[in-house]
């Protein structure tokens, strides 16, 4: 794998006794303009001259950046694997993780990770920012330094936040609950399913009720097969048998997730249907979502929702679309048969959804 890796100690008068690992991947955040005006990775070695008052949070910081800075739009499987293994190689070394990324699709990666990471005991915080670190009003500086000291603290002993989780705009959300919402304003990311986890402000605030907590000392496992060969299927008025055809006929699919109204409601003609049936048959498993932010798909509890329930289409409850891709891409990477397949989408693996 390649990348560079740099220690940074925080401050020289005290030996810290927390080490955070830090891990570059992209993004907005990590840019600097140069005399020509372009925006150009910074080099890390030189972090405390952009956010000097890092120094104030005593920390051991080690930064592994990719040596080729990927924008988000442009991450995908192999690159989750990639900030996976980096975190299960140096797992023993770090007391947490922060993870710099680009917005674009920091809720796929943050939902990817969640599932990855089994039995993880330790915070993994991604980050990012809407304007570059140099950029007088960068919202990069608090992000960071604010990412930074959740990833370090604990509470007798132990982490506060042993999960993965987005930080942005002085809240920490739930990573596979977390979703995009804006490109123009700092306050980026939203949970409409899932409370949020923390608020920053002259304190940090914890919602402990909402933390996942760590049971027992199980070692860390990492799940690294995803199978791309799956689709998301987004109905709206009009769509067309054409349409419909088309996707579910590719060639070696896998997985569909389809994006359906409200509670899990879908259109009731018959070509849609026998659509739906014809793919089932051919064991493609279909995954329902709801395109409401914050809803939840009860299959059944109107008439445009009971035929899919009779179909065998699973029924996705209050999962995001970004955790139903990455959960079905890894579902179908390590399982062949179909029981076990949807046995595993509706169970819970790490707080994704709601029983």
């Amino acid at each position: 794998m390649n990348y560079s890796k740099i220690n940074i100690i925080t401050s020289a008068f005290i030996k810290p006794e927390t080490s955070i690992l830090i891990i570059y991947t992209g993004g907005t955040l990590g840019m600097v303009h140069d005399e020509k005006g372009a925006l150009i990775p910074f080099d890390f070695s030189s972090i405390l001259n952009h956010v000097p008052s890092l120094r104030q949070l005593e920390l051991n910081l080690t930064v592994i950046s990719f040596e080729e800075p990927i924008d988000s739009s442009n991450i995908g499987p192999d690159d989750w694997v990639k900030i996976g293994q980096i975190i299960f190689e140096n797992y023993n070394d770090f007391h947490g993780f922060v993870v710099l990324h680009g917005t674009d699709t920091m809720a796929f990666t943050a939902s990817a990770l969640s599932f990855m990471l089994e039995n993880l005991g330790k915070p993994v915080i991604f980050t990012g920012a809407q304007l570059p670190i140099s950029s007088l009003r960068s919202d990069a500086r608090e992000n960071l330094i604010t990412a930074l000291e959740i990833a370090s603290s604990k509470s007798e002993g132990r982490p506060l936040v042993p999960e993965v989780c987005i930080y942005f705009d002085y809240v920490l959300l739930r990573g596979n609950r977390s979703k995009k919402v804006q490109s123009l304003h700092f306050d980026a990311f939203e949970s409409e399913n899932y409370p949020t986890m923390a608020e920053s402000g002259v304190v940090i605030n914890y919602n402990t009720p909402a933390i996942r907590q760590i049971e027992g000392d199980k070692p860390l496992a990492l799940h690294s097969k995803f199978d791309p060969r799956v689709v998301i299927l987004k109905l709206y008025p009009g769509i067309t048998r054409e349409a419909v055809k088309a996707i579910l006929d590719i060639e070696g699919l896998r997985g569909v997730v389809l994006e359906t109204f409200g509670s899990g409601n879908a259109p009731t003609s018959a070509w849609f249907i026998d659509l739906i049936k014809e793919a089932i048959d051919k064991g493609i498993i279909i995954l329902n979502v709801s395109q409401c932010p914050g809803g939840r798909v009860i299959q059944g509890r109107y008439d445009t929702s009971q035929q899919l329930n009779e179909l065998g289409v699973i029924e996705g409850a209050d999962l995001t679309l970004e955790a139903a891709i990455t959960k079905l891409m890894m579902v179908l990477g390590e399982e062949e048969d179909q029981v076990q397949i949807k046995k595993r989408l509706i169970e819970p693996i790490c707080g994704e959804l709601t029983l």
